[in-house]
């Protein structure tokens, strides 16, 4: 299985060989290094811990950080790998034209409403409905008495894990450590970005 870790730099065009524009998301990925190499007989499962953007200075590494000096490290599971500890990976194991899946967060959005959070389309503005338009309605029955689990409702919206499936590689710049996705990826421009190929 290949993977890497990126920063998303932002959004873009490309001119394919037909002539026709690709709108592409620009990320920065790599160089990672394996930091840690997990085996079934000591931690119960197999996979390998990368790190990615080593951390200059000293002041900023603690104790429990020694050897493992970077700002972000992430796991990837990975069964009888070929990695040792301090290998390097970089964008040479991508091809362009390839497809990729793509795993970061998503931009927060704060508290917000029903009709933002899940849609809804509001109440009239008519027939004696008076500062309505934006409200639930009913959350439930007179029985059980109490909202139902899972009812869509007004709360943080925005922050979480999502996972883009088969996205196209568009091209790669190796020398800059740059690589350009078809269309968009969840997150803030500078944002971790995971990058799992098959």
């Amino acid at each position: 299985m290949k993977f890497i870790l990126g920063k998303k730099i932002g959004m873009t065009q490309i001119f394919e060989e037909n002539g026709s524009t690709s709108p592409a998301t620009l990320v920065e990925a790599g160089p990672c290094f394996v930091t840690q190499i997990k085996t079934k007989e000591k931690d119960g499962y197999e996979s390998l811990q990368v790190g990615f953007q080593k951390i200059e200075k000293e002041k900023k590494i603690k104790k429990p950080m020694k050897g493992k000096e970077y700002r972000f490290i992430k796991e990837f599971k990975s069964g009888n790998s070929e990695y040792k500890i301090g290998d390097k990976i970089d964008l040479s194991i991508f091809k362009e034209g390839e497809k990729v899946n793509i795993s970061s967060v998503s931009k927060g959005k704060g508290f917000q409403g029903a009709v933002k959070r899940w849609g809804f389309h509001g109440r009239n503005a008519t027939h004696g409905a008076k500062h309505e338009q934006r409200k639930v309605g009913s959350i439930g029955s007179s029985w059980p008495e109490h909202v139902i689990k899972g009812r869509k409702m007004p709360g943080r919206m925005g922050k979480d894990r999502v996972t883009v499936k088969n996205l196209k590689v568009l091209k790669i710049d190796q020398e800059n450590g740059l690589i350009a996705l078809k269309g968009a990826i969840p997150g803030n421009n500078g944002g971790l970005v995971e990058i799992k190929g098959k």
